[in-house]
């Protein structure tokens, strides 16, 4: 009887482990060359969207993917997220181990239920349900299927079949259906290098992608939303949190945009407006009335984030603004605008991509961007302004905002612009120094710099710093290669008029040469080394892309101990390539005195794959060149 008992306890127990094996979700099913380079296999991933009316649309959702390990994870998230206008109506999340046994399984009631956004925001009805998943061990398989439906068909799901680098894909689907044939639009991208199958008639859309190896990632190039394929659909008439919408350009979206989001949330009460101008009386020109009134709204406001209105989209009215003192993008943005009316300067309210250097696209009109600037036409010579910040300078953007488009909103339409560029030789740092070299090998020295464009954006929040908080950030950060560095004395000068950020410094190096009986030998470029080699790469997949153009000119002059002498000076040394030019040249100015001059220019810009080794070759006879040493050699008794 015990026998019978124990042989029906296993019976059951191997039924019991079958049945919950499924052996698609086994990890030794996925083909060997979706593996390489891949933290994650997607296994399948179905995104259907239905739009059954103008106001009415369900989002049905279902990934299977599979982490090989840690690195994976970000491609394993198990969330949904809704608002006041959006309902899930399914949610559910399987794990399996690597043979496909089930080891986990969640329900809706299983899943944490959050707000959507930080701390730092006041208010927002966007909220997200969650399971935080901690693997025990690596490769698993997760499940995730969801469905929500919502009112806004303003936002409609995009395709993305490839997420990034380091994922393989599967399989992607995509599937839009229109019953009601309301006017669509689409825009597909990036298809030409990748096996896409696709099916489109006046109601329906699909596209599917197969086996498609992960990318891996190559320093110094275009972002992955250049190559990677992806679709876009909007519709001609929709509705965003119950406000109806209709465009098919841009410049159709940007009227509607400042009749249904900005008309009429202008008004500012009688005492600011007053306040704004007594402060600009006098003053004819319109921009330096724009400087006092951008002040102004810099002193009064804070920034915080406020996700209200519209699904986000409508800005608080600038009277709330202008009582409470604090606002978001939109909010700020629209309250300078206010106040810029009240004091007779046109501006008009700019949609942007910030961050991230990425443009509206300017061939597709939807709702796109996430920040809101302030554009003031001005001649040909558009200025911006980030109404964000409390101590940005009038007119500049920094690289947030830089060289992009961007959808200007005027009681007309919608404007593509761009906003201003910071290239090459306009991101210009300059160093002058004092150098006193010491018979033990120790370097005083005295040094003025300037920084100019992007240098200066990467700079000018120095002037919030404490004493100690500059010495360990010159220290740590600036000079970290120099050993047995002290800084004696600091100084930093915001000059936001010339929009020019100033250092003098005094610095002191303890055993910076090495000596000997006769030689004193030091490394002559002590305070802007550019060590930068890239990455060598056997075979180069991608373009070569230098994000950011600079100029740096260092100007030393250089004192050597009394009991040493100048034999020789190294000759002028140039180097010259498509992506830029560096230069380093000497001058004795007396027995005990020499200069040294550096001029190195890098130029911004995409390269062809090809052109990877020689820019590789550029930079490393640079970085040769930045570790030159000088020996002086002791006089004779």
């Amino acid at each position: 009887m015990i026998k019978k008992t124990l042989l029906l306890t296993l019976l059951i127990s191997v039924k019991s482990s079958l049945f919950s094996q499924n052996l698609n979700y086994s990890a030794l099913l996925i083909p060997k060359e979706l593996k390489e380079n891949a933290n994650a296999v997607v296994r399948n991933n179905y995104l259907e969207v239905i739009i059954d009316d103008m106001d009415k649309m369900i989002v049905k959702r279902r990934i299977v993917v599979t982490v090989l390990n840690k690195l994976g994870q970000a491609d394993a998230r198990i969330s949904e997220s809704y608002d006041n206008d959006t309902k899930i109506t399914d949610l559910s999340a399987y794990i399996y181990d690597a043979l496909g046994n089930q080891i986990k399984k969640y329900k809706e009631r299983d899943f944490s239920n959050v707000s959507a956004v930080d701390g730092g925001t006041l208010y927002s009805d966007a909220r997200v349900k969650y399971i935080d998943y901690k693997p025990i061990s690596y490769p698993y398989t997760l499940v995730f299927e969801s469905e929500y439906k919502t009112g806004t068909t303003g936002f409609i799901p995009w395709w993305f079949p490839v997420n990034g680098y380091y994922v393989s894909v599967q399989q992607s689907s995509y599937k839009i259906s229109n019953p009601k044939a309301i006017p669509w639009r689409k825009k597909e991208t990036n298809f030409e290098n990748f096996n896409i199958e696709k099916t489109v008639s006046d109601t329906e859309i699909s596209y599917s992608l197969k086996n498609q190896k992960a990318f891996d990632y190559e320093k110094s190039t275009v972002s992955s939303r250049e190559f990677l394929p992806k679709v876009k659909v909007a519709l001609d008439k929709f509705y965003l949190k119950g406000v109806y919408g209709e465009y098919t350009n841009w410049n159709e979206f940007g009227k509607w945009m400042y009749d249904k989001l900005l008309v009429g949330r202008d008004l500012v009460d009688e005492t600011t407006k007053n306040k704004v101008l007594s402060l600009v009386e006098g003053v004819e020109n319109p921009i330096e009335r724009a400087k006092i009134v951008y002040k102004f709204m810099q002193n009064k406001t804070r920034y915080i984030s406020v996700q209200v209105g519209i699904g986000g989209w409508e800005p608080i009215a600038a009277n709330q603004v202008d009582k409470v003192g604090y606002g978001d993008c939109k909010g700020l943005t629209n309250y300078t605008k206010a106040l810029l009316d009240i004091a007779g300067v046109t501006s008009y309210y700019t949609v942007v991509y910030a961050q991230e250097k990425r443009n509206i696209d300017k061939d597709f009109s939807s709702i796109q961007g996430n920040h809101v600037i302030l554009n003031l036409p001005n001649s040909g010579k558009d200025v911006w302004l980030e109404c964000t910040s409390q101590t940005m300078p009038f007119g500049f953007l920094g690289d947030f905002t830089d060289d992009r488009d961007v959808l200007v909103v005027t009681p007309e339409g919608g404007v593509i612009k761009r906003t201003a560029a910071y290239k090459d030789d306009v991101n210009l740092q300059i160093t002058k120094a004092t150098i006193t070299l010491t018979e033990k090998g120790n370097v005083k020295a005295k040094l003025d710099r300037i920084s100019k464009g992007i240098q200066y954006d990467d700079k000018f929040y120095l002037e919030d710093f404490s004493k100690d908080e500059l010495i360990k950030y010159y220290k740590s950060d600036v000079w970290s290669y120099n050993n047995n560095l002290e800084v004696v004395s600091s100084e930093v000068k915001n000059d936001k008029d010339s929009i020019v950020f100033k250092e003098n410094l005094e610095v002191d190096i303890k055993n910076y040469a090495s000596i000997n009986e006769n030689e004193y030998l030091f490394r002559v470029n002590i305070f802007n080394r550019e060590s930068y080699v890239p990455k060598r790469y056997r075979t180069r997949n991608l373009p070569l892309k230098i994000n950011r153009g600079y100029k740096d000119i260092d100007d030393y002059t250089i004192k050597i101990p009394a009991d040493y002498k100048i034999e020789y000076l190294p000759e002028t040394r140039e180097i010259k390539s498509k992506f830029g030019s560096y230069k380093i040249r000497f001058k004795k100015v007396d027995e005990s005195t020499f200069t040294y001059h550096k001029d190195i220019s890098i130029k911004e810009g995409v390269y062809p794959k090809e052109d990877y080794k020689s820019y590789r070759s550029f930079r490393r006879k640079v970085a040769k060149s930045e570790n030159l040493r000088i020996a002086i050699i002791k006089k004779k008794s």
